[in-house]
Order: C-alpha cells, then sequence, then structure tokens
C-alpha cells in the first residue's frame, strides 16, 4: 500500500512540474483572478456591474460587426450572451483574431529591412497563363497576396507514408553539402528524430550550416526545456519559435505548424508529417498513422526557402543580410507547374482556406479530400455542398481512430449536411488519416500542412505546395483511391439514427468548434 502511493505522488508530482502543467495553471489562475475581480466589484457596486453588463453588449455588438467568420462571431456572441458579465472581458482578451499594431509594426520593418525575403518574383506566371489558363486566376492569387510565384523546372515526388518521406529526407539529408533548412510543429525524441539529428551533427561538424525552427507549443510536451540550447552545442543552429509563456495573450494562439526541409535549396520536403514516431508507424498511437508528403527538386524549392527564411529572419537575433546564396543551384526537367505558397496570420489573407474553395468551385469531374478534422464554416460547407449538387464526384476522407475525441465529435456532426447533398465521405479504418491533400480532375492537387479546421485556416503559419500539370497529380489521386478502399464509408441512414442526446452534444460541441 506505502509503495503504490508512493508511485502515486512521484508520478502526481512528475505531473505538476510538467512545464505545460505550470505554465497553464498559471494562466488559469490569471483567468480566475480576473473573474472573481468583475464579480466582486460588480457585487460591491450596481455601477460597476452596469459597467460590465454594458461593456459585454458593446462587445457583443463589435464582434457582430466585424468581418470575421459568422462562425467564430456567432460562438463569441452565445459566449458573451452567457456571461454577461465577463464574457466581453474575456473576448477582449483572447478572442481577437488579429496581431496587435506593436507586433505587426515589427513585421512591417522587418519587410522594408529584407525587401528581398518579399520581393514578387515573375516566376513562371506569363508561362501559366498561356498552357493552363483555367489555373492561371488561382496561380495569381496566390502569387499576389502571399508573393510567392509558379515555378517550372521542378520535379515532383510523391511520399504515400509518412515512412517514405522519411527514408526519402534521410537520404537526401545525407547528400547535403552546403545548407540545411529544417521548420516542423512538432520534435519528438525517438527513432525519428535521433536518426535525422546524428545526420545533422556530422553534416553541422563537416562545416554544413544547419538550422532548425520548431514551434514552442507544439513541442512543449516532446522536447526539454531549452532544447535549442542543447542543439546549439552539437552545431545546429536552433530557434524556438513564440516561446509559451504564462500570460493571458492572443498571441499565443498563433503557433508555427509548417512542416518544411530544405537541402542545399536543390531538395525540399512539404507535407503532414511531424518528426515523430507515430508518423512512420514505429510507435503506434491512434492505429496505422497515414501522412503524405511532396519532395521538390528545382525551382520551385526557392518558394519553401524563402518560405523558412522569412520566419526564421522574423525572429533571429542575427538575420541574413543575403539570401541569394540560398538559391537552387540544380536544375530540374518536369512538365507542369508547382507553386509552393505560405498562409501567415500576419495579414488579412486566408490564403490555404481560398485556394481550397478555388478548388472545389472550380472543379468540373471531381475533388478529393484528405483531412484529419472537418470542422467547417458556411461558406466551406455550401461550396462543398454546390459541387456535389452540381454533379461534382466530392469524396472526403476522415479518420476513423480519432486524436482527439472532441474534434471527432464535431468532425462527424458536419457529415449530416454534406451527405444529404451527395457528398461521399470515408473514414480511415486502419487508424488516423493525418495527410492534408485536395486532389482535382486528374489536373490539379495541394499538398501541406492546412488542416480543415479554424486554426489552420486562421492562427497558424501553415504552408502547402499547389501542383498543375505535373505526373505527380496521378499518384496523388491513386493514393486517395488506394486509401478509400480500405476506408468506411459513412451513410446518411447513420447519421439519422443518431439518438437525440448524441445530436444535442454533436450540436454543443459544433456551436464552440471555433474557440477550441
Amino acid at each position: 500500500m506505502i509503495t503504490w502511493l508512493l508511485k502515486t505522488l512521484y508520478k502526481l508530482l512528475r505531473f505538476l512540474t510538467k512545464r505545460l502543467v505550470i505554465i497553464s495553471l498559471l494562466i488559469l489562475l490569471q483567468v480566475a483572478l480576473l473573474v472573481l475581480m468583475i464579480l466582486r466589484l460588480s457585487t460591491y457596486s450596481l455601477w460597476f456591474a452596469l459597467v460590465f453588463y454594458l461593456l459585454g453588449i458593446a462587445v457583443g455588438l463589435w464582434v457582430l460587426v466585424k468581418e470575421d467568420s459568422p462562425s467564430y462571431k456567432i460562438a463569441w456572441i452565445v459566449f458573451i450572451m452567457a456571461l454577461p458579465f465577463t464574457g466581453g472581458a474575456f473576448y477582449l482578451l483572447l478572442g481577437k483574431q488579429n496581431i496587435s499594431k506593436r507586433r505587426r509594426k515589427v513585421f512591417a520593418d522587418y519587410v522594408r529591412k529584407f525587401p528581398q525575403l518579399f520581393s514578387y518574383e515573375a516566376g513562371a506566371s506569363s508561362e501559366v497563363a498561356q498552357q493552363y489558363p483555367k489555373y492561371a486566376i488561382q496561380s495569381n492569387y496566390i502569387h499576389n497576396v502571399s508573393g510567392f510565384p509558379p515555378m517550372t523546372n521542378t520535379a515532383v515526388s510523391f511520399c504515400p507514408l509518412g515512412e517514405d518521406q522519411f527514408a526519402a529526407m534521410t537520404r537526401e539529408l545525407e547528400k547535403a553539402e552546403r545548407f540545411i533548412f529544417l521548420e516542423y510543429f512538432i520534435i519528438e525524441e525517438g527513432q525519428m528524430w535521433d536518426t535525422i539529428l546524428e545526420i545533422l551533427e556530422r553534416k553541422a561538424a563537416a562545416g554544413v550550416e544547419v538550422r532548425l525552427l520548431y514551434d514552442d507549443m507544439g513541442c512543449i510536451q516532446t522536447l526539454p526545456f531549452r532544447y535549442d540550447h542543447y542543439l546549439a552545442s552539437k552545431g545546429i543552429h536552433a530557434i524556438v519559435f513564440n516561446p509559451f509563456r504564462p500570460s493571458v495573450n492572443p498571441y499565443m494562439n498563433y503557433r508555427d505548424h509548417r512542416k518544411i526541409c530544405v537541402i542545399d535549396g536543390n531538395v525540399g520536403f512539404c507535407g503532414g508529417a511531424n518528426l515523430a514516431d507515430e508518423y512512420i508507424n514505429v510507435r503506434e498511437k491512434y492505429g496505422h498513422w497515414k501522412d503524405t508528403a511532396v519532395m521538390l527538386r528545382g525551382e520551385g524549392v526557392w518558394n519553401l526557402t524563402r518560405m523558412f527564411l522569412q520566419l526564421w529572419n522574423s525572429v533571429s537575433k542575427k538575420p541574413d543580410t543575403d539570401i541569394s546564396v540560398f538559391r537552387p543551384t540544380v536544375p530540374a526537367q518536369a512538365p507542369g507547374f508547382v507553386q509552393p505558397y505560405p498562409d501567415t496570420p500576419l495579414d488579412d489573407f486566408r490564403v490555404a482556406e481560398s485556394v481550397y474553395m478555388q478548388i472545389i468551385n472550380r472543379a468540373s469531374r471531381y475533388v478529393y479530400i484528405t483531412t484529419p478534422y472537418l470542422i467547417l464554416d458556411s461558406d466551406m460547407t455550401n461550396a462543398l455542398t454546390m459541387a456535389a449538387q452540381s454533379g461534382v464526384d466530392v469524396r472526403i476522407l476522415t479518420p476513423h481512430v480519432p486524436d482527439k475525441w472532441f474534434v471527432h465529435i464535431v468532425t462527424r456532426s458536419n457529415y449530416r449536411t454534406l451527405l444529404e447533398a451527395g457528398v461521399k465521405i470515408y473514414e480511415y479504418t486502419p487508424g488516423f488519416i493525418h495527410a492534408k491533400m485536395f486532389v482535382c480532375d486528374d489536373s490539379c492537387a495541394v499538398v501541406g500542412t492546412a488542416n480543415l479546421d479554424y486554426r489552420s485556416l486562421y492562427l497558424h503559419h501553415e504552408c502547402a505546395a499547389f501542383i498543375v500539370g505535373n505526373p505527380v497529380i496521378g499518384d496523388i489521386k491513386q493514393d486517395v483511391l488506394d486509401t478509400i478502399s480500405v476506408s468506411r464509408p459513412v451513410t446518411l441512414q447513420e447519421m439519422l439514427s443518431q439518438s437525440l442526446f448524441k445530436r444535442i452534444v454533436s450540436a454543443f460541441f459544433r456551436l464552440f468548434a471555433p474557440l477550441m
């Protein structure tokens, strides 16, 4: 009994001393003190109560007229109505989906200081307009709002599993001679990362410049505190993006969700897999983990390099003064064009969402989608249902084994509306599908990091490759079809037969999905 008690206390102590737990508790303490202060003042004086009540009304009206996602606005308005004294204060602290003026100024100053990173290079825009007029408008949109043009002379290889990407990455990393850039949301010590780290150590010792940018929130439970210092001792330049601090600050929501690997400027990887063992099925976490990526060779890698350098230099104490040294040096030949592009909360554009919407709206025969989360706003729902009702074969693949039970409830809450419109939905029976892909009409595809949820489309730094006219599109389509063949089709009857309790729970989670 005493041994069991000691073990339990030890486990509890280890849990309570985790950095994530400590910071979360400190934030909850700040929130609790704020609520107590407001309630105490409201009880102490009728005038204070009236002020907070009017503040809630004013904030609610402000949310209503703001240019924002209707679903996001509705969730906050309901929250403010449910908590009339404190809801308005919570929104002012946590709900504003925009970067502060100070941070925007820092970013604007950075753009002026390093214009070469943000220059609107011509790329292959004129060739795209001539050879692929159907997709020229979409390509121009990406170029005009992000500054990343379409690129020709780019060979693309498809990695249908994380294991395939891992094998290709290690092979290419071994060939590095000048520099290696890595940018990942999650890194965890284990077979995958240890193998990569061993290569990085050797390359750094041989004079190759190695840079690693990783997100603090993504790695807070998977890497030791101050892991960047440990990497520095091995000759690897590492930066922790947006360190998670114990403060009630909406900027903590803005995470770096990208997965980028660039080797010598000539080879680049982009896709859904992070650097942890579950992504290569060495460790089973939610059944079989299905992820995908593309490997680029040639001119298109320059877009991935610039993406990395934009974020790296915006947080680095020693930013680059000349990025031309990182340009591709080895040409590649391939038909079509590739346009890697970023999405960032630092501007007012929803690039990832807009690209997805344009693909759906321009589809004439089919559009196949894989996503781990299906948390849709009204615009995306309307686009998908309209495409299906117009005769387009719309198929969506989601996980059967969820990683977050409450998110899976929201995902399934969207099924009925889509199924009624004729959208076909499949759940990946072997486990968890983490791939984020669109493929359409045998002519275009997107492979990247952006999920169909609010955090990816509104709050995170994301990236993807828009591919047109390249043979790899056939590989991507076939992979989706192969995955569908081992997945379970979801029927409308199944959704209609759900109990009233399940429907109520689904509606509740769906209402507040934008706040999760």
